[in-house]
This record gives C-alpha cells, structure tokens and sequence, in this order.
C-alpha cells in the first residue's frame, strides 16, 4: 500500500493548503500540491497528498472518496508511479 494520494476533480480554486485542510483530520501530511500547468500556472483540477503512514492514507482514502472540497465532489485513490516508457533500465 501506498502513503500517497491521488485527488482527482479538484475545483480550480483549490490550493495545496486547501488540500491540506481537507485532509488533516486523517493523519500527519507530509505533503499536499496541486498540479498546476507548466505555461499558465492553472490548476489541472488534481493533486497528490503524502501521509506520513498507511494507516492515515487508508483512512483519507476510505473517508474522502466521493466527499467535497470547495463544493465539488472528489475522487481519492492511491497514487501508483509512472511508469518509465521508452526507456531502457539495463
């Protein structure tokens, strides 16, 4: 399992210190950003949030999936790396 969340349907209005308040009441958090566009600075309407355990995560993840942040509901799942495409790792 992973201590990171993914946040998907994030009004655009949401900060990372928005995020962060949304999620506090689960765990300590370690990080809370996001996702912004590299040119503009918008919100792409997703972030991450790190837990400092599992356990927190699990517990954000199962409390806040399908809740609102800033009057739009959420979709909380955890986060899985990318995967490295067209590399070869030899």
């Amino acid at each position: 399992m992973s201590r990171k969340l993914f946040v998907g349907g994030l009004p655009w209005a949401t900060t990372g210190e928005g995020l962060r308040k949304a999620f506090e009441e689960f765990g300590e958090i370690e990080e809370a950003n996001v996702v912004r566009e590299r040119d503009t600075g918008r919100s792409r309407g997703f972030g991450f949030v790190t837990f400092d355990s599992e356990e927190g995560a699990k517990a954000a993840q199962e409390g806040m999936h399908g809740q609102e942040i800033d009057g739009r509901p959420v979709r909380v799942d955890f986060a899985h790396s990318k995967a490295r495409q067209g590399r070869n790792d030899f």
